[in-house]
């Protein structure tokens, strides 16, 4: 199906086509099929599309048209509002409108509202008003408590990334924003996974919202394996993978800050191009270690899972699990950072002894068969532990120290119950 048939008006078609092309973007993926009809109708939409199926177009370009088609004001109205979890989402985002809306006869302002950095500069961006802005909920609540803007007038919410707002507890900041929304405005909430909490929210924030699925296991782009190796080799296991010309650029997640430098200052003694990517780093040194690995400087990025939620970089060919997600929902979130947009991609998992047991929950959860492999020159010399650790029902590890993660997700369906 092309984008022609998706039901978007002639008066932006032209346009929007010749940003689509520039873009890259070949014909629609099965969520902005869904999607896009209908919110061009006006419709609420809770929409199930797992990580790297195109979600941001599916709700940008319906954004763009309803901004061409509005008459212009003076100053400018915010009328759409798109709160994300992260920094590099917001980033990620405002960039899609950007890409997609360059060809317009008429350029919708978008401004970036997160944390991290100053405020002034984003207060100063607002003056004089925007069509478009993309926040993280912290930030926007502060530019609220500053009157720099007003949300009396936005008549499209996005949430995106549903779930990670919620897991990351800012559950108590949408319940504000909300609140200062007009009741009668069109809400999408797009999310990787379904958790009651979503339910709850679709509940009492949307009206008679149009249920969208993209089947999070239709992933065939994407080649699944998971290796066997003790905890001691699992950097020496990269490294004589990172030797394959085809993995070219690769995408490394740990499960801590500190590990994240740890490792990046081994693979870097190893003559790696690599960088670590985190939430104690700048904004400013975030934004620069993102943009040199999209511009193939690096051919490592190691990162953390929140200092990761947004990256978007065409064509990865990679993604590593150097240590297994604490929260098998993540496993989806991880993985989707490869194969986006139909492309091929390939997604390894190291599987240590100790952490059988929670890639064995993982592959339930996804239901998956993945027996992890042993490569050769690397046959495991441990065995999992009597007592080995078992995940819990939330996909924590139990016996170890609970992470500020596993905290923020504790305290955030505490909030919700």
């Amino acid at each position: 199906m092309p984008f022609s048939r998706l039901g978007l008006s002639p008066y932006v078609l032209p346009a929007l086509q010749r940003a689509l092309q520039q873009a890259g973007y070949g014909a629609p993926t099965p969520i902005q099929q869904q999607a896009v009809p209908v919110l061009l109708k006006g419709q609420d939409v809770v929409a199930l599309a797992p990580t790297g199926s195109g979600k941001t177009a599916a709700y940008v370009l319906p954004a763009l048209q309803h901004f061409f088609m509005a008459p212009p004001r003076r100053p400018r109205v915010l009328r759409h509002l798109v709160l994300v979890p992260t920094r590099e989402l917001a980033l990620q985002v405002a960039d899609v409108f950007a890409t997609l809306g360059r060809e317009l006869p008429r350029q919708p302002r978008v401004v970036c509202a997160v944390g991290g950095v100053s405020i002034n500069p984003q207060m100063m961006a607002l003056r004089g008003g925007a069509d478009v802005v993309v926040a993280t909920p912290g930030r926007l609540l502060d530019l609220l408590a500053h009157n720099a803007l007003s949300l009396r007038q936005v008549q499209l919410l996005v949430l995106d990334e549903a779930d990670r707002l919620l897991e990351l507890g800012f559950g108590e900041e949408l319940r504000q924003i909300l609140a200062e929304l007009p009741a009668q405005r069109q809400t999408a909430l797009f999310s990787a996974t379904f958790p009651e909490q979503i339910e709850a929210l679709a509940a009492a924030g949307l009206r008679a919202p149009q249920r969208l699925q993209v089947d999070a296991q239709a992933r065939p782009e994407i080649e699944q394996r998971a290796l066997r190796v003790d905890a001691g080799r699992r950097v020496e296991l990269l490294l004589s993978l990172l030797d394959d010309p085809q993995w070219r650029q690769v995408l490394v997640f740990v499960g801590s800050i500190r590990e994240g430098d740890r490792l990046a200052g081994a693979l870097r003694s190893s003559g790696i191009a690599v960088q670590a990517l985190h939430g104690d780093l700048s904004q400013g040194r975030r934004v620069r270690t993102l943009q040199a690995f999209k511009d193939g400087e690096l051919q490592v990025l190691v990162a953390t899972d929140v200092a990761a939620r947004g990256i978007d970089i065409a064509g990865l060919p990679v993604v590593v699990n150097h240590e297994l997600p604490r929260s098998p929902a993540d496993y989806l979130h991880r993985i989707g950072r490869t194969g986006r947009a139909g492309a091929a991609g390939l997604a390894v998992s190291f599987v240590e002894a100790a952490a059988l047991a929670h890639w064995r929950l993982i592959c339930r959860r996804h239901g998956l068969r993945l027996e992890p492999e042993v490569v050769p020159g690397f046959e495991p010399q441990e065995e999992a532990p009597a007592a080995s650790p078992v995940a819990d029902g939330n996909g924590g590890i139990k016996g170890r120290r609970p992470s500020k993660k596993d905290r923020l997700r504790a305290a955030a369906g505490a909030k919700s119950s």
